[in-house]
């Protein structure tokens, strides 16, 4: 059986509202090492990959790999019940047709119990290579939604360019053009406002800015986002969590005639 309990029901609130609007059915794939889905939208542009560590959990017990077919939108609903600061436990059986969420607040005073019923989802499991990027960029979530949400007014899609001046977003459109750039920086007091670039050679992609926008529906989750580019590559957005879990979305690059 599986029984993961969280302390802060929170953080899968945030991680389904960050990917609902792209995936509507995915499979909670459950085994020793934690739970983990992944999903492409509709049309074959993005992908999903997020991974909750066992460690998150406490306790955390699964007898064997359970796979946990949910309606995104009947797990939000149910999830909208869980106040802020709730503890949430998921349990299943072995061979389940209904996953169990219990939501106990903090003084455990009030506690509300949900059954969602399963469906059988068949997904195929994408393996997702091993990549070596040529730039990674990493950048406080405000201001990576920032850019995306202002670029976005002008446009439909971005161009990310990473040289060793630093990494600029540019987007042209019917009403015009914009563009910001950012240059590495530290910042000793406040960590997480740094923007670290690590470059192995230059690279510059066009990317939807719909589905940039989307991601930054996971802003709630980290302080921080990455983004790893490579030439031909998807693009590789990554909010990293407690305990080395992470919510990670892969993005393919507009081609040619697209843009």
């Amino acid at each position: 059986m599986l029984e993961a309990r969280l302390q802060q029901a929170d953080v899968m609130k945030k991680v389904v509202d960050a990917i609902k609007d792209l995936v509507q059915d995915c499979n909670f794939d459950c085994n020793d090492s934690g739970i983990a889905l992944q999903a492409m939208d509709n049309s074959h542009v993005a992908l999903v990959s997020m991974m909750l560590r066992s460690e998150s959990f406490s306790p955390f017990r699964c007898d064997r790999n359970i796979a946990l077919g949910i309606n995104l939108g009947s797990l939000t609903k149910v999830l909208r019940a869980a106040a802020k600061d709730d503890q949430l436990t998921i349990k299943a059986e072995d061979v389940p047709d209904v996953v169990n969420l219990v939501f106990e607040s903090g003084e455990q005073d009030r506690i509300s119990e949900y059954d969602i019923k399963l469906m059988d989802i068949d997904q195929e499991h994408l393996g997702i290579p091993e990549t070596e990027y040529a730039a990674t960029i990493q950048m406080p979530v405000a201001e990576f939604q920032r850019i995306c949400r202002d670029l976005s007014a002008l446009s439909e899609s971005v161009t990310i360019e990473c040289t060793k001046e630093g990494v600029k977003f540019s987007s042209q459109g019917d009403i015009g053009s914009g563009s910001v750039q950012l240059r590495a920086t530290s910042n000793i007091e406040k960590a997480e406002n740094s923007v670290e670039i690590d470059l192995t050679e230059p690279v510059a992609l066009t990317f939807s800015l719909k589905y940039l926008v989307n991601f930054c529906k996971a802003s709630g989750l980290s302080d921080r986002v990455s983004l790893h580019l490579s030439s031909e590559v998807p693009l590789l957005v990554e909010y990293p969590m407690q305990n080395n879990s992470y919510l990670r979305f892969y993005l393919a690059p507009k081609i040619g005639d697209e843009e």
